[in-house]
């Protein structure tokens, strides 16, 4: 039996919808979907920063655009390294098919570079979430998680559903498995915003993570409600709430 991810269609998620592609629809008819370089060198360093910051890595976003300069920045080589490598791994992003699991490993190894050991494949060890001392989460065994993987990207592939959708449910199932031993919430993004921009282009340079830093602790909240109630409705219609607050600040 092919896999379902459990999610439900509300009317706040039809609305979202309807407003985000009228967006889109606006962006598409003032022909702006070549931005201008300028415009997608800033949008990739506010998505950086935010979604570095959102893992507490402490540069600043002037900070961000010095080491993308390829200039001398004041920090921890860890933090550098992490920014290094998010702009290898966004700027290879265009090349990523995103039903493809084996790009989505690429991506990892990229994305974790001399981070961790295990950059580039899945985690071998058990891993939970806690959030001041509490488990909050316990991500499911290491050996299922190829399965729960394959499974995901086939559901992937196949689906029917809006990719406005579609990429709202990928990121809440794949920070549900967590497949990785480390890096988890920013692949979770960066794929996102990949199938997101294999639907309309604009994506890849829009900065929905800005809004996802801003409202950190109800993107937490939201992926906590999720794994209570067995399904990612809570989390769609926030994902969704983010990226119409983003497009909100280009169009």
């Amino acid at each position: 039996m092919t896999y379902q991810p459990p999610f439900l269609i509300t009317n706040s998620i039809l609305k979202l919808i309807a407003e985000i592609s009228e967006m889109v629809g606006r962006w598409s008819a003032e022909n702006k979907e070549n931005l201008s370089p300028q415009l997608r060198k800033q949008n990739r360093i506010r998505t950086i920063h935010a979604s570095l910051a959102i893992e507490n890595n402490s540069l600043s976003e002037k900070q961000v655009s010095a080491v993308i300069e390829g200039k001398n920045v004041l920090g921890t080589v860890r933090e550098i390294k992490e920014v290094q490598n998010a702009i290898l791994a966004y700027d290879e992003m265009h090349n990523w098919q995103p039903s493809s699991l084996n790009d989505l490993l690429k991506a990892h190894e990229i994305l974790m570079r001399s981070l961790v050991e295990e950059a580039g494949q899945f985690r071998n060890n058990a891993v939970g979430i806690y959030k001041d001392k509490s488990l909050i989460h316990m991500a499911p065994p290491a050996d299922r998680i190829p399965h729960l993987m394959q499974d995901l990207f086939d559901w992937l592939q196949k689906t029917e559903s809006h990719p406005l959708i579609a990429s709202c449910v990928f990121h809440y199932e794949f920070e549900f498995i967590h497949p990785f031993s480390d890096g988890n919430g920013r692949m979770g993004r960066l794929w996102q915003s990949l199938i997101l921009s294999k639907w309309q282009p604009l994506f890849a340079y829009l900065a929905v993570e800005t809004v996802v830093h801003k409202r950190q602790e109800h993107y937490y909240q939201a992926l906590g409600v999720c794994d209570k109630a067995g399904e990612s409705t809570l989390f769609i219609e926030f994902m969704l709430g983010a990226i119409k607050e983003a497009m909100e600040e280009v169009v």
